[in-house]
């Protein structure tokens, strides 16, 4: 756009305003050419081998609960974290299957530590590969846990690789994270991430971004729910279902009349979520049931949420009783904490932003979704600068024929390539 175009003439504008605007020119003028012709080249240049790593990746069957993959797994990213010239170790998760957590460390010369995340779980059964294998199909490439999150592990150990080969080492400490166990909450290794994430300035947590079919621009998430188990429980009083069912009392039937009461609770408590999810009764036809039990799916977007939404809970159990003589308890289990970026992961994003831009691409930023993430354990201290999904474009998340957009390699490469020289300076 011509600056003066509007202005009837030139020689009447204040001096001030000429050279503000001269600046301004100016300044568009670089950020357009702002691009790192070299870097970009490079992560063109990678893209097949992304693509080798992605083939191996799949390749190994990684459920959370499958220890015989998830070994494979971790060997696997600790050999490519080796040749980057890693100081590298494993660790055992404190709880859950015992898979172990992959960690690897660098020491630069500069003064900001920073840190990269992703996990080596999937939620596929062993077995998915035989009925779900890998495959191209034109800008797509399939196969069980591609995006989520094998597409993140290996935009980390290819955008380390392009450093590596430029000789970056302008930071005070580079660790990279694989946890074996995010798709079963994370529940042994959150606190790792947690502590590590609280000794480091920046995270980049790499689950994917929605592809094309879902989303029109590719982008970062700046928040996610976090998670918590409720669990409802009734007790009332055995007896026989044919001969005397009155001197019964039926969980079954209070229960039914709770779980209908509770549905909509958490719509008055701002910042939750509840979905009851599963439940168990009875265990033989002609018994009236003593016992039964519900399980709910919690979201959190806010500090002491599960306290008040427990509260509001327990108030409307309180409230109305249809089975006399059963007593109904109500408890929530916190999981994974929910992510929010402060201003210093917003900041971030705008910088990535301003990456995109140099590729004449356009990079949204999702404010909330209602699925978890391990960004939550690591934005939890408040020290680092948070954001999320710096994975590959991908979708079928958790379902059948996951894949990744092959077109968004170059980009996701050069964007974490870019914005960790960025986040490093002082």
């Amino acid at each position: 756009m011509n600056l003066f175009a509007y202005w009837p003439s030139r020689q009447a504008l204040p001096r001030w305003f000429v050279g503000a605007m001269l600046t301004l020119a100016a300044m568009t003028q670089v950020a357009a050419a702002d691009a790192d012709a070299a870097l970009k080249a490079a992560a063109e240049t990678a893209q097949a081998s992304l693509i080798d790593t992605l083939h191996d990746l799949v390749s190994i069957e990684s459920g959370s609960t499958n220890l015989a993959g998830l070994a494979k797994m971790a060997s696997y990213t600790q050999a490519r974290l080796d040749a980057l010239g890693a100081k590298t170790e494993r660790i055992k998760t404190s709880q859950g299957p015992g898979a172990d957590i992959v960690i690897g460390r660098w020491q630069g010369s500069g003064s900001k530590k920073l840190m990269l995340i992703a996990h080596l779980d999937t939620v596929y059964q062993a077995g998915i590969l035989a009925s779900q294998p890998y495959k191209v199909d034109g800008n797509r490439i399939y196969g069980p846990g591609i995006a989520d999150d094998k597409g993140g592990i290996a935009v980390i150990l290819h955008a380390l690789r392009l450093l590596a080969d430029r000789g970056w080492r302008d930071y005070a400490a580079l660790t990279v994270v694989f946890n074996p166990d995010e798709e079963i909450g994370s529940i042994g290794s959150g606190e790792t991430i947690a502590s590590l994430a609280a000794q480091h300035d920046v995270v980049f947590s790499c689950e994917p971004t929605a592809a094309k079919a879902v989303a029109k621009d590719e982008s970062l998430l700046l928040g996610a729910s976090g998670t918590a188990l409720a669990v409802m429980e009734v007790k009332g009083r055995a007896a026989h279902a044919g001969a005397a069912p009155e001197l019964g009392r039926n969980a079954l039937i209070e229960l039914s009349h709770q779980l209908i009461q509770t549905r909509d609770v958490a719509k008055s408590v701002p910042g939750t979520q509840l979905n009851w999810t599963y439940s168990q009764v009875g265990t033989v036809r002609n018994q009236i049931p003593e016992k039964a039990l519900a399980n709910g799916d919690v979201r959190l977007t806010v500090a002491a949420g599960d306290q008040l939404l427990l509260q509001a809970l327990r108030e409307k159990i309180k409230s109305s009783r249809l089975v006399p003589d059963t007593e109904t308890t109500v408890s929530i289990e916190l999981g994974r904490p929910p992510f929010v970026a402060d201003e210093k992961g917003r900041a971030m994003a705008r910088r990535a932003q301003a990456i995109y831009a140099e590729l004449n691409r356009p990079l949204g930023l999702v404010e909330m979704t209602g699925g978890g993430t391990d960004a939550g354990y690591a934005s939890r201290s408040g020290h680092a600068a948070v954001v999320e999904s710096f994975g590959l474009a991908g979708f079928g998340y958790h379902a059948r024929d996951e894949y990744i957009e092959v077109d968004s390699i170059v980009p996701r490469l050069y964007l974490m390539s870019r914005l960790l020289m960025e986040m490093a300076r002082p």
